[in-house]
């Protein structure tokens, strides 16, 4: 008789709101692609060809994880050890569903610890109304407590399991819950232009959650503006010193039918960590698409921000490491990227508009 054949991943956690706020950082689209690989897993979401989010969760977050390649299986297949690198298993699932799974117990607030969950700031929820629903979670008498009366904190440890059952050891209360997967559909991929990016900014995510929860709503246009730092040549030394900016190092304006507002940013260290700009850039995007990525930044302790060459906006948010893993030199933080296509100019807008009527006119006629 065949052996059994072992699950594709076997993952595990004693602590499972870390894993929750990845998630919950991506969480704007009903479904999922979950790409399963020995480095880690991705999750990656997707929603009107216009933007995706990815968050990276490494294998060492976990304290357990064990990746069978499916194409190994059902046979003795030989691989290099490069082979087995590559290779990778996908698959969809509904994210809401299992956000909701991993909030049965009540458990899965944030926990990552950046302290930019509070601050008072509009728009914002405090962390302890974080939820995994959209309506929040409020009712604190449905939590289940602790067995133990003397435990410092609540938390809800996880066993993942792909292609085959796994078992959890616990004394206290547990629930397996079973997720219908499906098969993947073919993602939009932007192709992000590293050697062509004009704007590289690196800074504190603190300074971009505020910025993004003082604008209004109602807006419906958010641009980004740069331009490199002016310097000129000191005549006694030779070397180039930074002269009065007369036009914006960073400068982020919202705009829609009933005002705008403007905030600029200084070229200084404290604000900006990493400032790269080799031209002017000015390109917009759907305020609606940036504030998708609240979630994320609000968890996230550091924040990169990219455009190239083509207006592709890149949003970077960089996560603490989970707790207990502070000190561990060998841990890799876990990241969620967002890529944004800009706007169309006015312009190009107005001929799409153009052309339309020229169809509709060119039907008529017909």
């Amino acid at each position: 008789m065949p052996a059994e054949r072992p699950p594709v991943l076997t993952a595990s956690v004693h602590d499972l709101r870390y894993i929750a706020a990845l998630l919950r950082g991506v969480n704007f689209h009903k479904r999922a692609t979950v790409t399963v690989a020995k480095q880690g897993m991705t999750v990656k979401v997707e929603e009107a060809r216009t933007i995706t989010a990815t968050a990276w969760v490494f294998a060492d977050i976990f304290d357990e994880y064990v990746y069978n390649p499916e194409n190994t299986l059902d046979g003795d297949v030989m691989q290099t050890s490069q082979e087995e690198e590559m290779e990778s298993s996908s698959f969809e699932m509904p994210l809401n569903t299992v956000l909701d799974c991993l909030n049965i117990f009540g458990t899965a607030a944030s926990s990552t610890g950046s302290g930019s969950g509070g601050g008072g700031k509009k728009g914002w929820k405090r962390q302890a109304q974080d939820s995994d629903r959209d309506s929040g979670d409020e009712n604190e008498g449905n939590r289940i407590e602790p067995l133990n009366p003397n435990a410092s904190e609540k938390h809800t440890g996880m066993r993942l399991t792909y292609m085959g059952p796994g078992a959890e050891d616990a004394t206290g209360p547990t629930t397996t819950c079973e997720i219908a997967t499906y098969e993947p559909e073919p993602y939009l991929d932007f192709g992000f232009d590293q050697d062509n990016q004009v704007l590289k900014i690196i800074l504190k995510s603190s300074w971009f959650r505020d910025a993004l929860s003082e604008l209004d709503p109602s807006y419906d246009k958010l641009t980004f503006i740069s331009n490199p730092p002016e310097t000129s040549e000191n005549p006694t030394t030779g070397r180039n010193r930074n002269q009065n900016q007369t036009k914006p190092i960073l400068r982020i304006k919202a705009g829609g039918n009933f005002g705008s507002t403007e905030m600029d940013y200084p070229n200084d260290r404290d604000v900006l960590e990493s400032f790269e700009c080799t031209q002017s850039v000015s390109f917009s995007y759907r305020f609606s698409h940036i504030a998708k990525s609240l979630r994320a930044v609000q968890s996230s302790t550091k924040t990169s921000l990219r455009i190239d060459n083509d207006g592709l906006l890149s949003l970077q948010f960089m996560m603490p490491p989970p707790k207990g893993k502070e000190d561990d030199g060998e841990s890799s933080a876990a990241y969620i990227d967002f890529q944004v296509s800009p706007n169309f100019p006015p312009w190009i807008e107005r001929l799409f508009l153009s052309l339309g009527e020229c169809l509709a006119l060119d039907d008529e006629i017909i």
